[in-house]
Order: C-alpha cells, then sequence, then structure tokens
C-alpha cells in the first residue's frame, strides 16, 4: 500500500505529463528555514513537496512564507504534515 506522501508525489509528476523520477533526487528530504508570523523554525519536506509548495504558491502570488504562515493558521498538528495534505488536497481539485 502506497503512503500519502508517496501517492502526492505521483500525482504531482503524473499531472505534469512525466514519469515518476527515480526517488533518489525528489524524495530526499530538505530542511528549510521559515518565518512563521514573525517566527523562526525550520520545516523538513522532501523535495517534491517544496517544489509543489512553491508551485502554488506562485499560483496564489504568495511567498512560501506567506503560504506555509497560511497552512499554520489551520493545523492542528505537525506542520511538515500539514504542509504535505495542504499540497494533496490542492492536487485532487
Amino acid at each position: 500500500m502506497m503512503t500519502q506522501s508517496a501517492q502526492a508525489v505521483n500525482m504531482y509528476w503524473e499531472n505534469r505529463g512525466m514519469t515518476v523520477p527515480l526517488m533518489t533526487e525528489k524524495l530526499s528530504l530538505k530542511k528549510r528555514s521559515v518565518t512563521i508570523s514573525g517566527h523562526g523554525t525550520s520545516v523538513s519536506l522532501e523535495n517534491a513537496f517544496w517544489d509543489a509548495l512553491k508551485d502554488l504558491a506562485e499560483d496564489r502570488g504568495l511567498s512560501l512564507n506567506a503560504m506555509i504562515t497560511e497552512i499554520d493558521k489551520e493545523r492542528t498538528g505537525n506542520l511538515s504534515s500539514a504542509i504535505r495534505v495542504f499540497i494533496l488536497e490542492n492536487m485532487r481539485r
């Protein structure tokens, strides 16, 4: 059974007419420093999720920090998980 994260990665690439690349690059975790409501923190996501989040932010005319701040306002659990679910839900639309 495929995890929700893996499904979102597959959907991301398939929606762009590409085959799913080798897992080495796109599933590698990347930690980035972000500012949420004036407070610095770090977020670890797979490269494919950073790419998808950047695309969603650009589509909405937002910076990554602004997009993450919006996600943070709605979350109840882990921020990285909330970002992944946000991306998945937006890819389903």
